[in-house]
């Protein structure tokens, strides 16, 4: 079979392509001139240069395809000016709708697979959301609302134009082969040096490994249903359980400060001022604080159902997680020794 990954050098989209390969089949990539292809550098793979506003090269890229694995998205809910999250969430998924639908007219492309986020669901505290919960666009952060109406993009797409397309709603993930040293991989890197001076108390989120999270995608595209979206998460964890975690698998203590999510939120407030004086992009806000705190926990039981999907247990991935940048780190030293 013949797949397209678009972000293939991404965390999610490198394991995509990782699995995709060693499957068999004949992967094309897109990835953008000069991106950093580490996770991906080692594989057999037909490869194309391109960002998701180049027409023709998606035209290309995507040309006699059998699925479309796209895996491209702009995480950064802490940018003051949030354009950029709807020029590359909103807009560049819009082009790449449009150019997809165009190659669809040709019959060959079966499946779309978007990669959409846990976030656009709508979840209540009390109770388990699930897929059909709609989220109410009121008071949403930015990055949320790019999210929500990429996916609706997707959705509408399927209904209006034909294009096979599934939205897989994925939760935080966490594993190992972390090249990009994601945020949510930066704390495991820390717990597992033990160099995390602190973890904050009252944050729970979704989670998945990425492995688990990439056989789903890959699942959605031989059963899944055209114009569905499918949760993706194994379960919700503490950032205090993720810490502790990865540092005994690692061999080191765990954090041993917590910080009360009053003090929490505090310096998140402290963030948000200090963005809005001084023009700068703060990792701690109130948006990005907010995007760490989990309503409520969601069902996955539709994936299982009709995906077959079956994860492993998160604390796995994390333990994968925390001896990757282990061996990451002793391989640096050994390195620097030897030279």
């Amino acid at each position: 079979m013949t797949v397209l990954v678009i972000g293939a050098n991404g965390y999610l989209g490198s394991h995509v392509t990782r699995r995709l390969v060693d499957d068999g089949n004949d992967v094309r990539v897109m990835v953008r001139d000069g991106a950093n292809t580490i996770g991906i550098d080692d594989l057999k793979t037909t490869r194309f240069v391109g960002d998701i506003w180049n027409d023709a090269a998606l035209r290309e890229a995507m040309a006699g395809c059998d699925v479309v694995y796209y895996c491209v998205v702009d995480t950064r809910g802490w940018l003051r000016d949030p354009a950029p999250l709807f020029r590359t969430n909103v807009e560049g998924t819009r082009n790449v709708l449009e150019v997809a639908k165009d190659v669809q007219k040709d019959g060959v492309l079966r499946r779309f697979i978007f990669t959409s986020s846990y976030v656009t669901v709508g979840r209540k505290r009390g109770r388990v959301a699930t897929e059909d919960d709609a989220i109410v666009d009121r008071g949403l952060t930015p990055y949320v609302r790019s999210r929500v109406q990429a996916e609706e993009l997707v959705l509408r797409y399927a209904r209006e134009h034909g294009l096979p397309a599934i939205a897989m709603c994925v939760s935080t993930t966490y594993g190992g082969r972390d090249w990009g040293r994601t945020p949510h991989g930066a704390i495991i890197a820390g717990a597992a040096f033990g160099k995390l001076p602190f973890v904050m108390k009252g944050i729970e989120l979704e989670a998945v490994g990425v492995d688990d999270a990439a056989r789903a995608l890959i699942l959605a595209a031989e059963h899944g249903r055209v114009g569905e979206r499918y949760l993706i998460s194994e379960k919700m964890i503490t950032n205090t359980e993720v810490a502790r975690i990865a540092a005994e698998a690692a061999g080191v203590a765990p954090p041993a400060k917590s910080l009360p999510l009053a003090v929490s939120y505090a310096l998140a407030t402290m963030g948000t001022v200090k963005a809005r004086l001084r023009g700068t992009d703060e990792q701690l806000s109130l948006a990005s604080l907010r995007l760490m705190r989990a309503e409520a926990p969601v069902d996955c039981a539709k994936a299982r159902r009709e995906l077959g999907w079956q994860p492993r247990p998160i604390e796995e991935s994390i333990r994968e997680a925390a001896r990757f940048w282990v061996g990451l780190r002793d391989a640096k030293r050994k390195s620097k020794q030897s030279g």
